[in-house]
């Protein structure tokens, strides 16, 4: 994979690594360049400015009192006069012929050796020195001239990494802000700072594609609201209508054929409110959801389901697990209209799926993760090559009978979401049937709070 940073920090990097070689090569270079041009200097001057009382019995005694210095800088000085004859030499180090005048370089006892010459108007005076100490000097004179640059990579890679760094954290922001938006946001994305303007195009894109976004998803939604809500009214007068032809005698079908048209009427109807129902969950917002008593609404919801499942035969309850007492409301943080589709869809589900003397049980539990909502019933279960499917959009299980639409778990499942809980659909182990959850339901801390509310509702 590509890596922006990685690519300018390898460039940054080795780029000004290879410019500091070049200049350290160069400066080192150069350094020893002054440096000879130095010890040459240095040749000159000592050659112009030995004394002139130094004599052969210097060089016969080896006393040279005015030279102790000089002799120190490891230099050869031999000095002749005009005769020819050598009146003195450094002792204890080789003898060398006369070069000439100038600046000479030439191979001497084994090693190279620089020389300079100058004849004055009684003498002639050479000055020499061996390159390799010429040598060794410059090189720990350049070394002491190029130190600072070693030490300045180190220092140089450290601000290339947090200059790309910071001249990156645009990008990481943009990331990180689309990483940690609702998947039913469709904001426009801003800058709490001034927007780079290398990112503005990006940024631009991105609203621009949010905002067709926003309008297809709205048009979609206007679509399915506005065409449920056409479909359920003629429908319901539809059925109206039949009933009272039937009622008045001026239409005369048998039952069978009437209960055939009640139930694909039936099932249309069901249909266009499963339908509203879904475009008013997709329209949904956090803005919806406040603290609200999840005991109250399933009891509720119970209690209405009741009469059909005592028509049915079907014993369903509601449980409670964990309360913190007798009054415990099991207080949440939840959109009230949406959880009550979605534990209509659930107890219909049950019921619908649940033989005659059946049973559904609605359980309310308190975990670590929050609030979990279970529907357990003792129908025929589903087949477990279908369960991963049995939430999707209009799927319907094969074999499943009645006028289910196939979005009472999708519903359910996108409430869910919202109330960024998750939906687990799965059979009984301990007997036929399903069990349908919803757990992660965000609780509200205060159990005071929580019975404040309950007692609003109450009222």
């Amino acid at each position: 994979m590509t890596s922006i940073r990685r690519w300018l920090l390898g460039w940054l990097i080795c780029g000004l690594g290879i410019a500091c070689l070049a200049a350290g090569i160069g400066i080192f270079n150069a350094a020893r360049i002054e440096a000879g041009e130095l010890f040459d200097y240095e040749l000159r001057t000592v050659a112009l400015s030995l004394p002139h009382n130094i004599t052969a019995d210097d060089v016969a005694q080896g006393r040279s009192p005015e030279l102790h210095g000089i002799a120190d800088d490891r230099l050869v000085i031999d000095i002749w006069d005009l005769t020819g004859r050598l009146i003195y030499h450094s002792p204890h180090e080789p003898a060398l012929p006369r070069f000439g005048e100038g600046f000479k370089s030439a191979e001497r006892e084994g090693f190279r050796w620089r020389a300079f010459g100058i004849a004055q108007p009684d003498r002639f005076v050479q000055v020499a020195q061996p390159y390799f100490i010429r040598d060794d000097l410059a090189m720990s004179l350049a070394l002491r001239t190029i130190w600072p640059l070693a030490l300045l990579i180190p220092a140089i890679v450290v601000i290339v990494l947090l200059v790309v760094a910071r001249g990156l954290s645009p990008v990481r922001w943009l990331s990180k802000s689309l990483v940690e938006r609702s998947p039913e946001s469709l904001e426009s994305i801003t800058f709490d700072k001034p927007m780079p303007v290398e990112l503005r195009p990006l940024v631009d894109a991105l609203n621009d594609l949010l905002a067709r976004l926003g309008e297809a998803s709205q048009a979609q939604r206007t679509f399915v609201a506005d065409a449920a809500h056409e479909l359920r009214t003629p429908l319901t007068a539809l059925k109206l209508q039949i009933q009272g032809a039937i009622g008045d005698g001026s239409l005369q079908v048998d039952a069978a054929t009437i209960a055939r048209i009640d139930g694909r009427l039936n099932r249309l109807i069901h249909l266009a409110q499963q339908l509203l129902s879904m475009a008013r969950e997709d329209a949904a917002r956090e803005a919806a959801i406040a603290p609200m008593s999840l005991r109250m609404l399933c009891e509720i919801r119970v209690s209405d389901f009741s009469l059909l499942a005592e028509a049915r035969s079907i014993d369903l309850g509601l449980e409670l697990e964990h309360a913190l007492d007798d009054h415990d409301a099991f207080t949440i943080m939840g959109d009230t209209h949406a959880l009550a589709v979605l534990v209509n869809n659930l107890l219909d589900n049950a019921i619908r799926h649940t033989p005659h003397g059946g049973r559904v049980d609605v359980t309310l539990r308190r975990e670590p993760e929050g609030i979990a909502l279970t529907v357990l019933d003792s129908g025929t279960g589903i087949a477990q090559s279908e369960i991963e499917r049995v939430c999707d959009r209009f799927y319907r299980c094969v074999g499943t009978t009645g006028h289910g639409s196939g979005l009472g778990l999708a519903i359910a499942l996108r409430v869910a979401q919202r109330h960024h809980a998750t939906l687990e659909v799965a059979n009984r182990d301990d007997a036929s049937g399903l069990i349908v959850s919803v757990r992660g339901l965000r609780p509200v801390a205060s159990a005071s709070h929580a019975n404040d509310i309950v007692s609003g509702m109450h009222a």
